[in-house]
């Protein structure tokens, strides 16, 4: 069984999970939404403001549901020996870490859709450059979904991990809010030129952590384990 094969059946392992549990849909999309309806609360009713702070507002929301996110993943794990189950089907290392990663950036995905609809609602956002607002999305999101599955597993053989994890993965992800954060108020801005070095940024970190990520993740998680 190849490593795309393997990484494929740890994806699909986990969404049917959220799926039969609908923790995603239950908790983590309403937890980004109540986020987004807070700060229109709080800066109404200056709508100038709100559209100004979107793009970051946006993505704080997406952040904190990738914590939710993280320790759902891997708390999934502890129940019914799963984990053992994993290691004893001999499933690589590297595969369980795209797998999981996979899974991760596909809730972030349905979120982010979700999110982005509130926004442009209750923020009277309007959309110029949707090429470059998609393609800082996804770089955006698999470098989050990578970085969080890194220290989600590092984090999963602490004690404490639930306050642990945010306190080691926040400083880690600022260069992703910084960029994607800038990328999108120039995109939003009609100025998408200005957004393509912070989309490189997003690019290079994305690459850089999911490559950490398949080296390192087989002795985090026998550690873990």
């Amino acid at each position: 069984m190849n490593l795309w094969r393997e990484a494929a059946l740890v994806a699909g392992k986990d969404l049917r999970i959220e799926a039969r549990s609908r923790v995603t849909l239950g908790q983590v999309i309403p937890f980004g939404m109540i986020v987004v309806l807070l700060f229109a609360f709080a800066l109404d009713p200056d709508r100038g403001v709100l559209e100004r702070v979107a793009p970051g507002l946006f993505w704080i929301a997406v952040l904190l549901a990738l914590l939710l996110a993280v320790g759902r993943a891997f708390a999934i794990e502890t129940h019914h020996g799963a984990r053992d189950g994993l290691r004893i089907a001999g499933l690589d290392g590297s595969a369980i870490f795209l797998g999981k990663a996979a899974a991760i950036a596909a809730q972030l995905l349905v979120l982010e859709v979700v999110v982005g609809i509130g926004v442009i609602v209750l923020y009277g956002v309007e959309i110029h450059g949707l090429g470059v607002i998609l393609l800082t999305a996804a770089a955006a999101t698999i470098g989050l979904a990578a970085t969080g599955t890194l220290y989600g597993v590092l984090a999963a053989g602490l004690r404490l991990r639930e306050t642990l994890l945010p306190l080691l993965l926040l400083p880690v992800l600022a260069p992703v809010m910084l960029g994607a954060t800038r990328a999108f108020e120039d995109g939003l801005a009609g100025v998408p030129g200005d957004a393509w070095p912070w989309v490189g940024m997003l690019s290079v970190f994305a690459v850089l952590y999911s490559a950490i990520g398949v080296l390192a993740f087989d002795a985090l998680w026998e550690e873990a384990t």
